[in-house]
């Protein structure tokens, strides 16, 4: 077979560390450009570039995942990566067509689900949720890094320099694929013909959520995870913006904000949840993770000061254990057999929100005039920037609306959180879910039944 060595993980690793490690570059120099491209409504245009994108990856992963089992992961590894890097370039080239190609290359944005299944055909099921998390720290990791060394290049050679670094890495990523991959899938997994028929229900992204009413429990855990995850996916198309433009944030300080939120996003993730699990319990955990939520949303509405942005990230950080929670809920309560049918509504749900969050904070912003008259003047000795305060002159009782409306849904979902039980049997009654089951669950697919992990960290624009 083609490659270096055997299929392993560490191909798996490589190839997401070096398209976010790319994009993560381009973290301040994005803010920049979008400004300037769009200097009247830079919230709401950036909030529909993001939700068009979202909305296109949820409609396209199932049909992608069903063809590479058809054809392969490498080829759909290719794919996707070079799509979803072929807007850096264009950058500089013409900051249109860079906007514009960002949303169209959501169709094929969905690396990670090609990445997870093929993890999935090299690792055995007890050896998949360590591999999994594997590859979310990776992504971790290249989020963690890339924005800060982005910012100092910006600073010392200029954005071109950037730019041209994230398209030679995005380079070096294909030439990897093309290279030093090996295929995951075995011939004989595959279909005898190419031209082999996939079935439209594995194919289609609305499959999952039709099963959602079918249980009442399983609708309190699927209204949970939309009315929190519908802010947050706003919020990350639009925080680090905000900071930039709003809250007067230099560069570095956006990206040692992403560092430090990330850092902490790992620790509470790992040891404080195993913490919470064990003494308080697994609702509790997740009603305690929307608690974090709501104050985190409510300070990023009503902060005005930048230490204020700071806290509310360390609040933050702790608020990313409730998706975990959740699917370690579903995990325990659903039955062995149905457990790729209910994390698969849970994915479909996020994926969802991943389209409508963006678009539902730009247009909020931009119903509250929350915009900027002129550019960020230069940066201060002190490292900060000097912002003209045309926002906070015109909202000065609340600068985020759309982290105050967050507030509000994470508050519903938390109510209707009290009532999903702590130790209850899912059933979801569907005369066709076996079917469903079937047509989802090839025998290398990363949910197979048992599979309780879910990859906690999305294939997002950073």
């Amino acid at each position: 077979p083609q490659g270096i060595g055997s299929p392993s993980v560490y191909h798996a690793v490589i190839v997401i560390f070096l398209e976010f490690f790319a994009w993560g570059l381009l973290t301040a120099p994005t803010l920049v450009v979008l400004h300037e491209t769009f200097p009247k409504h830079t919230f709401l245009m950036n909030g529909l570039i993001q939700g068009v994108k979202g909305l296109l990856s949820f409609l396209s992963a199932p049909l992608i995942g069903a063809l590479s089992d058809v054809w392969g992961r490498k080829s759909f590894l290719l794919l996707t990566v070079f799509f979803t890097c072929a807007p850096i370039p264009l950058m500089k080239i013409s900051p249109w067509w860079y906007f514009a190609v960002i949303s169209v290359s959501g169709v094929f944005a969905v690396t990670f689900s090609v990445v997870f299944a093929y993890v999935a055909d090299i690792t055995q099921e007890h050896e998949r949720s360590m591999a999994y998390g594997l590859v979310s720290a990776t992504f971790a990791a290249s989020l963690v890094t890339s924005p800060a060394i982005g910012a100092y290049l910006g600073r010392v050679y200029g954005d071109s320099l950037v730019v041209v670094l994230a398209t030679a890495i995005a380079l070096l990523d294909i030439c990897f694929i093309l290279v030093a991959v090996p295929e995951s899938l075995p011939e004989k997994m595959r279909p005898a013909s190419w031209g082999a028929p996939i079935s439209w229900e594995q194919a289609d992204p609305f499959a999952s959520l039709k099963k959602v009413g079918q249980d009442s429990i399983v609708l309190l855990i699927c209204i949970t995870v939309f009315l929190s995850y519908l802010p947050e996916a706003g919020q990350y198309s639009s925080f680090f913006l905000y900071l930039r433009q709003i809250m007067g944030f230099s560069s570095e300080s956006v990206a040692a904000f992403i560092a430090v939120l990330g850092i902490l996003s790992i620790i509470a993730q790992t040891i404080v949840l195993s913490l919470l699990m064990r003494s308080i319990g697994n609702k509790n955990t997740i009603l305690l993770g929307l608690g974090f939520q709501i104050l985190q949303l409510a300070w990023y509405g009503f902060g005005s000061e930048p230490w204020m942005m700071w806290a509310a990230g360390a609040v933050a950080a702790m608020s990313s254990i409730t998706f975990p929670a959740v699917s370690a809920l579903v995990s325990r309560t659903a039955d062995a057999d149905q457990q790729g049918v209910v994390q698969g509504m849970i994915t479909g749900i996020r994926g969802l929100c991943n389209g409508l969050g963006p678009a539902l904070y730009g247009f909020i912003f931009y119903i509250f005039h929350v915009e900027l008259n002129e550019l960020p003047m230069p940066e201060s000795p002190s490292g900060g920037s000097v912002v003209a305060q045309y926002h906070l002159q015109q909202n000065s009782i609340i600068p985020g609306p759309p982290f105050l409306f967050g507030a509000c849904s994470v508050l519903l979902a938390l109510l209707v959180a009290l009532f999903i039980p702590e130790h209850t049997n899912l059933n979801v009654r569907s005369s066709n879910w076996k079917k469903h089951c079937g047509s989802h669950g090839h025998p290398h697919s990363p949910q197979a039944p048992g599979e309780a992990k879910e990859p906690l960290l999305q294939d997002t624009n950073v």
